[in-house]
């Protein structure tokens, strides 16, 4: 099963769960209908997935998770929307329990970077959506995150982060990877591009360096770390103090760079792309 391992606890879903379709999936909503059928892998608390469901209101969507704590957040803002039509099901992105090409969209956000194979996540992802419709994929890319002023505690949290993912088998690089993901899973028509999270204001870079100090202290970052050895337990608390330090700077100033693909199925093979039996 995929690991997730940025792990589930509670300042990691609180955090997730600020995701919209408007900051996290703009590039996809131009291409969606009213009457589509959407797949949200790895969905966390189902805030991207209720608001596509509201893109898609006479169409369906369905969020699959790895978490079933995230799952349970996700039913229950759900039930808070009063939204009855999408589904949250138990369910790992290599193995999706779905026939073939039954979705018109496959979106993933900020989970290849966790997958030890995204090209087999990737094709997995196209069998089960439709020939004409589309894979959505969108992920940060940890070196290219940039932030003022500096901080000796941040610059080692995103040296131990980068190599802690790699440890637990994923890439923390993976916005810029996404591209050539797809051409080797085969996908057809791919769209590249990028956008980013921008926190500047008062209100926002104090909310983003709450949630990262309470993050690098969970089991899942910080025990992590230390099993690893990629950091003492005296780093670890540096590197809260330096985020809560950076939070309350009146020039803070963080950018978060994010790789996004679209992309259609690989195409069946055509007669004409056989090549003829040798006489």
């Amino acid at each position: 099963m995929t690991r997730y391992g940025l792990g589930y606890a509670c300042s990691v879903l609180l955090s997730h769960a600020q995701r919209t379709a408007e900051n996290s999936a703009a590039y996809l909503l131009p291409h969606l209908r009213s009457d589509m059928v959407v797949l949200d892998v790895g969905c966390g608390p189902g805030s991207i997935t209720l608001d596509l469901a509201g893109h898609v209101p006479e169409g369906r969507v369905v969020g699959v998770d790895v978490g079933e704590e995230a799952l349970v957040l996700a039913r229950g803002e759900a039930a808070r929307r009063g939204d009855t039509r999408t589904e949250f099901l138990l369910a790992d992105i290599v193995r999706l329990p779905f026939p073939d090409g039954v979705f018109d969209v496959v979106h993933a956000h900020q989970v290849l970077q966790h997958v030890a194979d995204p090209v087999a996540a990737l094709r997995e992802m196209a069998r089960v959506c439709r020939p004409d419709g589309w894979i959505a994929c969108r992920d940060a890319d940890y070196e290219a995150m940039t932030w003022y002023p500096a901080s000796p505690g941040m610059a080692r949290w995103l040296e131990v982060y980068r190599a802690m993912a790699r440890l637990n088998g994923g890439e923390p690089d993976a916005g810029r990877r996404l591209k050539s993901w797809c051409l080797q899973t085969g996908l057809t028509e791919v769209q590249a591009g990028a956008s980013t999270w921008c926190y500047t204001t008062a209100e926002s870079t104090r909310w983003w360096s709450r949630s990262w100090a309470q993050r690098v202290r969970t089991p899942a970052f910080a025990d992590r770390a230390l099993e690893l050895g990629l950091a003492t337990a005296q780093e670890v608390e540096i590197m809260v103090d330096d985020w809560l330090r950076w939070g309350t700077s009146a020039d803070a100033w963080f950018v978060l760079v994010h790789g996004e693909v679209l992309a259609r199925p690989p195409r069946p093979p055509q007669q004409h792309d056989v090549p003829p039996e040798r006489p």
